[in-house]
């Protein structure tokens, strides 16, 4: 199995590839690096196999509006896995792993736009159930949240709003 680790400088040039690998073009491996520019939060892992980076996760800050400032709440994206590892266990190891980081910095939850048939596994449900919405147009199945915190999210209704450089 791929070794899981935070992110170092070392690794900019190799998570960068592996984003433009998995996505198919430049444009999630530039927002990695505007979030890695203007996030000093900016929490990211990488999965590392045999010398190689071939996965990549980030979690950033995001808000709600209204306000909760005392409601640490972070975004899940972008996670990548090189195309010639996905469906090996990798993406599923970043995530758990993630979570686990973002516990320990003392995030209390944590929200995904992804696959409605992939972030359940985690404990995500539907995140219009506790009265949250994305800045982002999707389909509600698609924008999700998980509480690390029991409760946290009990009374924060609102629009999740992410950094700018996720554009809008």
């Amino acid at each position: 199995m791929a070794e899981i680790r935070r992110e170092r400088p070392a690794d900019r040039a190799a998570v960068r590839r592996l984003n433009e690998g998995a996505f198919g073009g430049p444009e999630e491996a530039d927002l990695v690096g505007r979030l890695r520019d203007e996030l000093p939060s900016y929490l990211a892992l990488v999965a590392v196999l045999e010398g190689e980076v071939v996965g990549h996760v980030a979690f950033t800050p995001v808000t709600l509006d209204p306000p909760r400032p005392e409601l640490d709440l972070r975004g899940l994206a972008p996670m990548a896995v090189l195309p010639g590892h996905q469906r090996t266990g990798i993406g599923s190891a970043l995530v758990r792993e993630g979570l686990d980081a973002c516990r320990r910095d003392g995030a209390e939850a944590v929200v995904v736009l992804g696959h409605p048939g992939y972030y359940p596994r985690f404990g995500f449900r539907r995140a219009d159930t506790f009265g949250l919405r994305s800045q982002f147009e999707a389909p509600p199945e698609a924008f999700m949240a998980l509480e690390l915190v029991p409760g946290s999210l009990a009374n924060a209704r609102g629009i999740v709003r992410y950094h700018p450089a996720f554009g809008s």
